[in-house]
This record gives structure tokens, sequence and C-alpha cells, in this order.
């Protein structure tokens, strides 16, 4: 794609990029056939194709956002499809997330809007006041009809019938390994996880200690910053980003770690572009050391000794993060691990396509995340299976509150099967807990 920015536009870093980015889209149209809010709204500014014309439209006659262009890309999921279906290698992720740090800049929103995004960038990132407002969420309910605004609604529905008390696990602190030491690794404890379910942590580092890890809580790490980020709200952001480099890079420069291991896929997708986001800061090198330890929990796991498990007579349907599966290109590990362990495993038709979770974005466009739902709970459940797994506490949650299966973390399996307890999800699923077979 032909370009026309000046030199003193291409001064910017972030228009910089941008330039570098969109010269490299040939508008092929490839990334339509797996977006899904194109499959869904059928409008060609609702694709990637479509949302990159009105980007560099906007950044090159550097004009004020208007209503149109907002609207388009705040339906962006940034589910990332289009990135693994893009021939010519377009980062659509470094676009967009830019183009909506430009908007937050320059757009004026409506009282609504922004009262809505300033709530939630100063509670989700936040486990005690997320827990707080859980709490008021469900009391609220009732009176739901009541609500004004389909996203006030959908916020009150957020809440889980359950809500778990604080994990004492996610203070900082070291989890000494089960038996010999073979490798160091941190854990990144998140946000809103700690809140919405405290036990994909706990079995976490049951499950890590199990299988010889040291798992260090590093003191001053929280929120990777991607709730804000993905709103265009970089200083807020930055600033959780640059807290864990530096509670990272001090345990890495103290005893060491061979890993920064995340459960949450959406942070970890994040964490790992932290060299990107830094890159113009005084911490960009301590920001590319952090992204090139980072992993996923499912990649560190291949790394370790995980038993050959007996079939366990259970039939898991295995959801894709988008995060996992276009942000990091983790694709087999999650299933390979499940299949070592001995579960079945099975798939949904279209499993690269979102399930509507994509961080706050089932708060700031219900309708579309509806649908995107009741797709992917559809395809699920035509599987037959016992159970759910996925690697995202925002699919699970998204997931779950449309189907009566029982859905867990796939590292809450992997810690059942290698002696830890039996997820606590189980029986708390919408149909009887003796529906699921138990695992012997």
């Amino acid at each position: 794609m032909q370009t026309t920015f000046t030199e003193d536009q291409l001064k910017d870093p972030g228009t910089r990029r941008a330039n570098e980015i969109l010269r490299n889209c040939v508008h092929c149209g490839f990334c339509t056939a797996t977006c899904p809010t194109y499959q869904v709204l059928g409008d060609e500014l609702d694709s990637p194709r479509g949302r990159i014309y009105l980007i560099k439209d906007m950044l090159e006659n550097e004009r004020v956002p208007d209503e149109k262009t907002v609207k388009h890309i705040d339906r962006c999921l940034s589910c990332l499809a289009c990135m693994t279906t893009c021939p010519s290698g377009v980062h659509y992720m470094h676009l967009v997330d830019h183009a909506r740090e430009y908007i937050e800049n320059r757009y004026k929103r409506p009282f609504s809007d922004r009262a809505l995004r300033w709530v939630l960038a100063r509670i989700l990132p936040y486990p005690m006041r997320f827990r707080w407002a859980l709490i008021g969420a469900k009391l609220g309910r009732p009176f739901r009809f009541l609500m004004p605004d389909a996203r006030l609604k959908a916020m009150l529905d957020m809440a889980p019938k359950h809500i778990p008390p604080v994990s004492r696990n996610d203070d900082p602190q070291s989890f000494a390994p089960k038996g010999q030491a073979i490798k160091r690794v941190a854990l990144m404890t998140g946000c809103a996880q700690k809140a919405l379910n405290t036990d994909i942590n706990d079995a976490t580092i049951r499950l890590l200690t199990r299988l010889g890890c040291e798992v260090v809580v590093a003191e001053g790490a929280g929120c990777c910053g991607a709730l804000t980020h993905h709103m265009g709200k970089t200083r807020e952001s930055h600033a959780a980003a640059a807290a864990n480099i530096r509670a990272w890079t001090r345990e890495m420069d103290g005893k060491g770690l061979d890993a920064i291991v995340i459960n949450t896929s959406g942070c970890g997708t994040t964490v790992k572009d932290y060299g990107h986001m830094f890159r113009d800061d005084p911490l960009a090198e301590d920001a590319a050391r952090v992204s090139g330890i980072a992993m996923d929990v499912s990649e560190i796991l291949m790394q370790l000794d995980l038993p050959q498990g007996d079939d366990k007579g259970l039939t898991v349907a295995y959801h894709a993060a988008c995060s996992l599966q276009h942000g990091q290109q983790i694709k087999t590990y999650p299933k390979d691990l499940l299949k070592k362990a001995g579960f079945t495993v099975v798939e949904p038709t279209d499993s690269h396509l979102c399930c509507g979770s994509a961080g706050t974005y089932n708060l700031m466009q219900p309708e579309i995340s509806a649908k995107l739902k009741q797709r992917k709970v559809r395809t699920l459940e035509a599987k037959n299976p016992d159970l759910i797994a996925a690697g995202n506490i925002g699919c699970m949650m998204q997931i779950g509150s449309g189907t009566r299966l029982p859905i867990v973390h796939t590292v809450e399996l992997l810690d059942w099967a290698t002696g830890g307890p039996r997820p606590p999800a189980l029986d708390r699923a919408g149909q009887p807990a003796d529906v699921v077979p138990i695992l012997r």
C-alpha cells in the first residue's frame, strides 16, 4: 500500500511504525475471511482491510477522528486472526493499538462512553476494587431492567455466581520445588483473574512446583497493562507495565529467572510485546529482557517432564483463545499436554474465531459479543464434551456464561491429572456434579 506521510510525521515513532505496517498491506482481502466482526456485520469497514484504510486516512491527514472511524475501530476485537491469515505479514496489532492511542488523545467521546471507560480503567486492573465491584454487581442484578444502557446490563451480567475468597498464594513469596530444582520461574498472578478465579494460580503453582520449579511471585508485579493499553490509555498501561518490568528484572538480576510464566494468554500477548512498547523508553533494554523470557504456561510445561497419564475417560472440548493461537502463535501445546495427561481432546468448528470476550469488549460491545458467544458455545457443545478447557480467564467467563458445561483452565486439568485436587469448577457447573466422571 502506498503511503504519503511527510518527513515530519515520520519523526513520531508510532507514525513511523504505522507507515511500515501500512506499506506491507497489499489489500488482498484474505483477512476478511477470518475476521469475526466482518462475518457478523458484513460491513467492509468492520474488516481489517477496511479499518486499515480508515487508519491510514486518519493518520496521514492528521485529522481529528470522526464518529464513523471511531465506531469501526472500536468494533475491532483485536483477536488478531487477521495476522494469522495475512500472507504479507501485516502487523495489525501494532497498527490498531497506535490508532486507539491517537483516538484517545484527539477524540472527545460522548459522556457515557468516557464515564464507562474511566470506570473500567480504574476498577478491572485492581483486584480488590474489582472484587468489590463484582459484589456490587451481584447485589444490583435484580434491578437490571432499570438500566438504560446495554453496556451497564452487561456489567451486571459479568458478575459470577461464585466470587472466590482471596488466595494468599497470590501474595509476593517463593514456593519451593518438590524434589530436585530444575528451573526458577516468576508467576504473573495478574489482576482480574485474582478476583474472578483464584483456582487457576493455585493450580499453576502446585503443578510447576511438582514438576521441579521454584515459583516466585515477585514483589511489585501486578496488572500487565493490557486492559488500558487496548483502550489507547498509554500512560496508564505503561505505568503498569513498567512496574512489572522493574519487579521481574530485580528477580532476574538477583537469584535469576529461567522464565516469566503467564497463565492468562491475553496478558501473555502484551508482556511479550513489552520490548516494542518500550522501544524508545529508558526501560527499553529491561523490557526486551522481560519479553525475551515471557512464556505461556503451556510453553514452560512442554519443557518439563509432565507424566504420561492413563486414559481419564473424559472428553475435553478445547477452546483456543485468540491471544494464544493468534497473538502468540501457540496452537498445539495445550492440546498436546491434555492428551499426554490422558484426556480425549476435541475442537469446535471454526476454532480460529473469537468467542467475543476480548478483554473489555464484551462490556463495551455487548451485542456483537453476544452473537460471537452464542456461535462459540454452539460449536463447542456440538462436540458433546464432558467439559470445556481454555487458557484465558476472559474466554472462560464469556463461554461459561452461555453454557451449562463445566469450564476450567487447561492447567487445572493438568494439575488434577498429576496428583492435584479436582477442579472446583466441575462441582459448581450448571449441571449436577455427578454428570462429570470422577478422575481415577
